[in-house]
């Protein structure tokens, strides 16, 4: 077995660091175990994995600080998050460090069912509480693949706190109000996100380039699932086809190749689409207060912009047709959390 030098004194016995600079300049390390036989064996270029993979060999325990969830969390946001979407990424993040305020140095073999079902009730933020199991679930799913548990996962069979769908339907009355405030690239943000059934990001991200004849292309950023979306049926222009010459007429003079920008020709990201929402929803309250419905105010008030995309699902009377649009695999979730309004049916007499 080779000598230890300085460089190698923080690794396991046995183990030592290979270092080569690239073409590039990046300096490229690797880690290997030599035996007392003098066999050398790789264990990667990850610390962390080289010191399980070493515990393997020689028959020892896994090094406690890598079973403790502290580092599983940190190993999880660097190398499983930079794969997700941004907007996962985020909740993720937000979801983990409320984790970290109970699990962070709790062994990952020390957790129980019971102490996810505790960690449930405890929580304020029902919703929330179910978003940051799933999440616990899947770092416990990666952990176990890492080879740190040969526990079963302890979130699977706990109940999830009980979630009530939004149920707000913006009726015509309730959208023409803000609609009247809206600046002209709000209004186009809105007609948008009505006839494609998009999310809020997804409206925000067309560009010119995904017109492509007699279709939209769209690529969904939570799913990466694609769809075309018509801007011709049996050579009849559709509404979206007529928007987008509408749109591309308002912006003709800009070199912007994004769909929704400003006066300016800047692009209109979420803050600014916000607040434009804002003012004009805030507007359309305030006309209605003046017009001496402060209830109708308070309805315009609840309006999202995300409401958009229920609206458009709930407007399309075939649920098939409604679930292709906004890129759902099964029509139930379609029916359950995006169509707001009942069944149209015949009174008695």
């Amino acid at each position: 077995m080779r000598p230890r030098n300085k460089e190698n004194r923080d690794l396991p016995p046995g183990v030592y660091r290979r270092k080569r600079t690239r073409k590039n300049g990046n300096v490229w390390v690797g880690f290997y175990y030599e035996d007392a036989d003098g066999k050398e064996r790789s264990l990667g270029t990850d610390l962390d994995l080289a010191h399980i993979k070493w515990a393997e060999l020689v028959a020892k325990e896994k090094p406690a600080d890598l079973r403790i969830m502290r580092s599983i969390f940190d190993r999880y946001i660097r190398d499983v998050l930079p794969s997700k979407a941004p907007r996962t990424q985020s909740d993720n993040l937000k979801e983990i460090k409320q984790l970290r305020k109970v699990f962070d140095e709790a062994p990952i073999d020390s957790i129980t069912p019971e102490m996810i079902a505790r960690y449930r009730d405890a929580r304020k933020a029902k919703v929330r509480a179910n978003r940051e199991i799933a999440t616990m679930s899947h770092v416990f799913n990666i952990a176990r693949e890492w080879g740190l548990t040969a526990n079963q996962n302890p979130c699977k069979g706990v109940r999830k706190n009980k979630e009530t769908p939004r149920d707000f339907y913006a009726s015509d009355l309730i959208w023409d109000a803000v609609y009247r405030k809206a600046v002209p690239e709000l209004k186009d943000a809105m007609d948008l996100a009505y006839l494609t059934g998009q999310r809020p990001a997804d409206v925000l991200s067309m560009r010119k380039s995904d017109i492509d004849v007699d279709f939209l292309l769209v690529k969904r950023a939570k799913t990466a699932h694609k769809v075309r979306i018509l801007l011709r049926v049996d050579g009849v222009e559709t509404s979206l086809g007529r928007l987008l010459k509408q749109i591309a007429a308002r912006n003709e003079q800009f070199s912007s190749p994004y769909l929704i920008i400003s006066a300016r020709g800047r692009r209109v990201g979420p803050s600014m689409l916000r607040d434009r929402w804002e003012a004009a929803r805030e507007a359309a309250q305030q006309a209605a207060i003046e017009a001496g419905d402060p209830e109708f105010g308070a309805i315009i008030r609840n309006f999202q912009f995300k409401d958009i995309r229920p609206k458009a699902a709930t407007e399309i009377n075939d649920l098939k047709e409604a679930s292709r649009l906004l890129g759902h695999t099964e029509e139930e979730i379609t029916r359950k959390i995006y169509v707001r309004r009942g069944a149209v049916a015949k009174p008695t007499k």
